[in-house]
């Protein structure tokens, strides 16, 4: 709950950039980070300056030659996000903070439940796989979204617009069995309907249809939940449009972003 108590307390004016780390923010995800290389010349920036630099471009927006010079410059940072990119770095921290914040919540580490969703964006000229997506029209990308039942996201993966829903389930549902194996039901809308989600893994996808005489905007059971975490990552700037040029970079901010906001909440609740 919203509180002039609360508000003062998760206050981030008094920090250098509102997207640095605190303490117990730093304190939550300094142990996922991969150790400093044994050989070679010593960093002259700590992990922790290099994160708080790709959270600065992902919430600003900006492009990376623009990184302020009391952050990590330009080199830096894009170096150590391509290399973390590469090895699913910001993948694994999620998986890891999820779990850790469902246990907070009081439920079990790997849910058993998920809600299934897309968002199209639009691209920009940096290129990359795009489509059309006819329904939305929008010419750019699909964000293809599992979240659980709170909204915690389970599995990120950017495809090409023009890819259908039904289409796109697939390669979601499958690589939820790697991390999270124990989910036996999605929900999903009617644009999930079909034998292709339906056959793709032994989840169940429960359609969640909108009431016939639904007139206007309605909240529907189950898939509000996904719809809130778009509008989660959708402060950040960068994820207003698909400006990369990689749907592997596209996905390391999507996840990037999922980090982002669990570990603010584990901070706060440490």
């Amino acid at each position: 709950m919203s509180t002039p108590t609360t508000r003062l307390q998760h206050n981030r004016a008094r920090l250098r950039y509102e997207t640095d780390l605190t303490d117990a923010e730093w304190a939550v995800i300094a142990p996922l980070m991969p150790e400093p290389a044994s050989r070679g010349r010593p960093p002259v920036w700590t992990m922790r300056e290099v994160l708080n630099a790709i959270f600065y471009v992902l919430r600003g927006g900006i492009a990376w030659r623009l990184i302020p010079k009391d952050l990590p410059p330009r080199s830096t940072t894009f170096g150590y996000f391509s290399r973390w990119r590469d090895e699913g770095l910001f993948g694994r921290i999620n998986h890891t903070l999820v779990m850790a914040d469902r246990e907070r919540a009081g439920r079990a580490a790997s849910p058993t439940a998920a809600v299934l969703d897309s968002q199209s964006v639009k691209t920009t000229e940096s290129g990359g796989p795009r489509g059309y997506d006819a329904d939305k029209k929008v010419k750019g990308r699909k964000r293809q979204a599992l979240v659980d039942t709170d909204g915690r996201a389970l599995v990120l993966d950017p495809q090409a617009a023009d890819i259908q829903d039904r289409d796109g389930a697939g390669p979601v549902l499958r690589l939820s069995r790697r991390t999270f194996p124990f989910i036996v039901k999605a929900f999903a809308d009617a644009g999930y309907a079909g034998d292709r989600p339906a056959t793709a893994t032994s989840i169940t996808v429960e359609i969640v249809r909108k009431p016939k005489d639904q007139v206007g905007f309605a909240v529907h059971p189950r898939r509000w939940v996904v719809e809130r975490f778009f509008g989660w990552i959708s402060r950040n700037r960068r994820l207003w449009k698909d400006p990369e040029a990689t749907l592997a970079s596209a996905q390391a901010f999507l996840y990037a972003a999922a980090v982002m906001i669990l570990v603010r909440r584990l901070g706060r609740a440490a």
